[in-house]
């Protein structure tokens, strides 16, 4: 399975959004992201205990780092946006995608950031089921 790094991360927070933004919201220098938070939530997809996997296929490897990415807020600005196409490039480099309409997406995207953070194991099986539900095979 592929992973994302930091670089990845930093091309399409930063490099991508300078390039392609179309509405003129201040992009922060990548620089700027919260210290670890970023790190924290692009590795805990892959974190192991007793040499099992805590999320042992894709599909939860990707409900983790979407909803961390949108809950953990590594960034000062755009982080949901950050957290879409973070999942977008983590399912495509592993042959799978989303085929799902714009709005749902983006409906389903703010309920998990304005879900309950006492809920997240429960949010996060609600990811997995979505992610079930619309990913496709490439």
């Amino acid at each position: 399975m592929k992973t994302l790094t930091i670089k990845d991360i930093e091309y399409l927070s930063f490099k991508l959004a300078q390039d392609f933004m179309s509405f003129k919201e201040p992009i922060p220098e990548f620089s700027s992201r919260f210290p670890n938070t970023l790190e924290s939530c692009i590795s805990a997809p892959f974190l192991t205990f007793g040499r099992k996997s805590l999320y042992p296929d894709l599909t939860a490897k990707a409900a983790v780092l979407f909803y961390l990415m949108i809950k953990n807020h590594p960034f000062q600005n755009g982080n949901k946006r950050i957290a879409m196409t973070t999942l977008f490039v983590f399912l495509h480099m592993n042959k799978k995608w989303l085929k799902v309409d714009t709005k749902e997406l983006y409906n389903f995207t703010m309920w998990i950031a304005e879900s309950n953070a006492k809920l997240k194991t429960e949010t996060i099986k609600a990811v997995e089921k979505f992610l079930k539900i619309y990913m496709i095979k490439l």
